[in-house]
Protein backbone atom coordinates (compact mmCIF):
# COMPACT_ATOMS: atom_id res chain seq x y z
CA UNK A 1 0.00 0.00 0.00
CA UNK A 2 0.94 3.52 -1.17
CA UNK A 3 -0.37 5.26 2.20
CA UNK A 4 -1.39 4.67 5.77
CA UNK A 5 -4.96 4.19 6.85
CA UNK A 6 -5.65 6.42 10.00
CA UNK A 7 -8.13 4.58 11.88
CA UNK A 8 -10.01 4.79 15.08
CA UNK A 9 -10.22 1.20 17.52
CA UNK A 10 -11.75 0.47 20.84
CA UNK A 11 -12.43 -3.12 22.53
CA UNK A 12 -10.97 -6.04 22.18
CA UNK A 13 -12.20 -9.52 21.18
CA UNK A 14 -13.50 -10.49 17.55
CA UNK A 15 -12.42 -7.60 14.85
CA UNK A 16 -15.41 -5.99 13.85
CA UNK A 17 -14.10 -3.22 10.78
CA UNK A 18 -16.76 0.00 10.27
CA UNK A 19 -16.41 1.44 7.13
CA UNK A 20 -17.99 4.88 6.11
CA UNK A 21 -19.66 6.12 3.06
CA UNK A 22 -18.48 8.43 0.35
CA UNK A 23 -17.05 11.71 1.53
CA UNK A 24 -17.45 10.50 5.15
CA UNK A 25 -14.76 9.52 7.49
CA UNK A 26 -14.57 6.84 10.63
CA UNK A 27 -16.42 9.64 13.28
CA UNK A 28 -19.37 8.52 11.33
CA UNK A 29 -19.49 5.61 13.47
CA UNK A 30 -18.61 7.66 16.81
CA UNK A 31 -21.85 6.01 18.49
CA UNK A 32 -21.47 2.59 17.34
CA UNK A 33 -17.45 2.36 18.03
CA UNK A 34 -18.42 3.36 21.87
CA UNK A 35 -21.48 1.05 21.75
CA UNK A 36 -19.83 -2.40 20.01
CA UNK A 37 -16.51 -2.01 21.98
CA UNK A 38 -17.62 -3.89 24.81
CA UNK A 39 -18.41 -6.87 22.48
CA UNK A 40 -16.08 -6.68 19.99
CA UNK A 41 -12.34 -4.96 18.94
CA UNK A 42 -13.97 -2.28 16.60
CA UNK A 43 -11.89 -0.47 13.88
CA UNK A 44 -13.35 2.01 12.06
CA UNK A 45 -11.12 3.04 9.06
CA UNK A 46 -10.90 6.40 7.07
CA UNK A 47 -10.76 5.02 3.57
CA UNK A 48 -8.33 6.76 0.95
CA UNK A 49 -8.70 10.56 0.24
CA UNK A 50 -11.02 10.30 2.83
CA UNK A 51 -10.61 12.14 6.73
CA UNK A 52 -7.28 11.85 8.09
CA UNK A 53 -6.11 8.98 5.63
CA UNK A 54 -3.85 10.49 2.49
CA UNK A 55 -5.00 10.61 -0.95
CA UNK A 56 -1.82 8.82 -2.37
CA UNK A 57 -1.37 7.94 -5.67
CA UNK A 58 -2.87 4.68 -6.28
CA UNK A 59 -6.36 4.86 -8.18
CA UNK A 60 -9.43 6.54 -6.12
CA UNK A 61 -11.93 3.38 -6.58
CA UNK A 62 -13.76 0.79 -5.10
CA UNK A 63 -11.31 -2.05 -6.27
CA UNK A 64 -8.63 0.08 -4.56
CA UNK A 65 -10.49 0.82 -1.40
CA UNK A 66 -11.24 -3.32 -1.21
CA UNK A 67 -7.13 -3.56 -1.41
CA UNK A 68 -6.34 -1.34 1.19
CA UNK A 69 -8.71 -2.74 3.27
CA UNK A 70 -6.90 -6.12 2.61
CA UNK A 71 -3.28 -4.79 3.14
CA UNK A 72 -4.81 -2.97 6.16
CA UNK A 73 -5.86 -6.35 7.56
CA UNK A 74 -2.90 -8.26 6.63
CA UNK A 75 -0.87 -5.30 7.87
CA UNK A 76 -2.38 -5.61 11.44
CA UNK A 77 -2.34 -9.82 11.91
CA UNK A 78 -6.72 -9.84 11.12
CA UNK A 79 -7.27 -13.07 9.36
CA UNK A 80 -10.58 -12.33 9.35
CA UNK A 81 -13.78 -10.38 10.84
CA UNK A 82 -17.20 -9.00 10.41
CA UNK A 83 -17.29 -5.97 8.04
CA UNK A 84 -19.98 -3.63 8.46
CA UNK A 85 -20.08 -1.37 5.37
CA UNK A 86 -22.39 1.90 4.70
CA UNK A 87 -23.20 3.34 1.40
CA UNK A 88 -19.56 3.33 -0.14
CA UNK A 89 -18.45 1.12 2.59
CA UNK A 90 -20.89 -1.60 1.87
CA UNK A 91 -19.34 -1.50 -1.80
CA UNK A 92 -16.42 -1.96 -0.34
CA UNK A 93 -17.07 -4.69 1.67
CA UNK A 94 -18.72 -6.65 -1.26
CA UNK A 95 -15.95 -6.24 -3.63
CA UNK A 96 -13.52 -7.11 -1.04
CA UNK A 97 -16.21 -10.37 0.28
CA UNK A 98 -16.04 -11.24 -3.80
CA UNK A 99 -11.78 -11.09 -3.36
CA UNK A 100 -11.30 -12.61 -0.09
CA UNK A 101 -14.36 -14.73 1.22
CA UNK A 102 -12.29 -15.97 3.74
CA UNK A 103 -11.36 -13.26 5.38
CA UNK A 104 -14.79 -12.21 5.89
CA UNK A 105 -16.67 -13.71 8.96
CA UNK A 106 -19.75 -11.46 8.41
CA UNK A 107 -21.00 -8.72 6.22
CA UNK A 108 -23.52 -5.89 7.54
CA UNK A 109 -24.54 -4.20 4.90
CA UNK A 110 -26.06 -0.42 4.66
CA UNK A 111 -27.31 1.56 1.71
CA UNK A 112 -24.80 0.08 -1.00
CA UNK A 113 -25.39 -0.55 -4.54
CA UNK A 114 -24.78 -2.89 -7.30
CA UNK A 115 -24.46 -0.32 -9.68
CA UNK A 116 -24.93 3.31 -10.39
CA UNK A 117 -28.27 2.66 -11.83
CA UNK A 118 -29.55 1.12 -8.68
CA UNK A 119 -29.89 4.69 -7.24
CA UNK A 120 -32.31 6.55 -7.61
CA UNK A 121 -32.83 8.66 -10.69
CA UNK A 122 -33.95 11.98 -8.73
CA UNK A 123 -30.76 11.14 -6.39
CA UNK A 124 -28.34 10.31 -9.31
CA UNK A 125 -28.89 13.12 -11.91
CA UNK A 126 -27.34 16.01 -9.58
CA UNK A 127 -24.44 13.83 -8.86
CA UNK A 128 -23.58 13.18 -12.32
CA UNK A 129 -24.65 17.05 -13.47
CA UNK A 130 -22.16 17.64 -10.08
CA UNK A 131 -19.35 15.46 -11.75
CA UNK A 132 -19.43 16.96 -14.91
CA UNK A 133 -19.01 20.10 -13.69
CA UNK A 134 -15.96 19.25 -11.24
CA UNK A 135 -14.33 16.72 -13.90
CA UNK A 136 -14.33 19.79 -16.30
CA UNK A 137 -11.92 21.99 -13.89
CA UNK A 138 -10.48 19.11 -12.32
CA UNK A 139 -7.15 20.48 -14.34
CA UNK A 140 -7.23 23.94 -12.76
CA UNK A 141 -8.36 23.15 -9.09
CA UNK A 142 -7.27 20.73 -6.74
CA UNK A 143 -10.83 21.31 -5.06
CA UNK A 144 -12.62 20.30 -8.76
CA UNK A 145 -10.16 17.42 -8.95
CA UNK A 146 -10.93 16.22 -5.35
CA UNK A 147 -15.04 16.49 -5.93
CA UNK A 148 -14.45 14.89 -9.68
CA UNK A 149 -12.45 11.74 -7.64
CA UNK A 150 -15.37 11.80 -5.11
CA UNK A 151 -18.27 12.69 -7.16
CA UNK A 152 -16.77 9.53 -9.61
CA UNK A 153 -17.34 6.56 -7.32
CA UNK A 154 -21.02 7.62 -7.22
CA UNK A 155 -21.20 7.66 -10.95
CA UNK A 156 -19.35 5.10 -12.06
CA UNK A 157 -18.79 1.94 -9.44
CA UNK A 158 -19.55 -0.33 -8.56
CA UNK A 159 -20.46 -2.42 -11.46
CA UNK A 160 -21.44 -5.88 -9.08
CA UNK A 161 -23.06 -8.48 -10.79
CA UNK A 162 -25.46 -10.07 -8.72
CA UNK A 163 -24.27 -13.53 -9.68
CA UNK A 164 -20.45 -12.73 -8.77
CA UNK A 165 -21.47 -12.18 -5.36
Amino acid sequence: MDIKLYYQEKGTGEPLILLHGNGEDSSYFINQIDYFQNAYHVIAIDTRGHGKSPRGDAPFTIEQFSCDLYDFMQGHQISNAIILGFSDGANIAMKFAMKHPSMVKGLILNGGNLEPMGVKRATQIPIEIGYKIASHFAGKSADAKRNAEMLGLMVNEPNIKPSEL
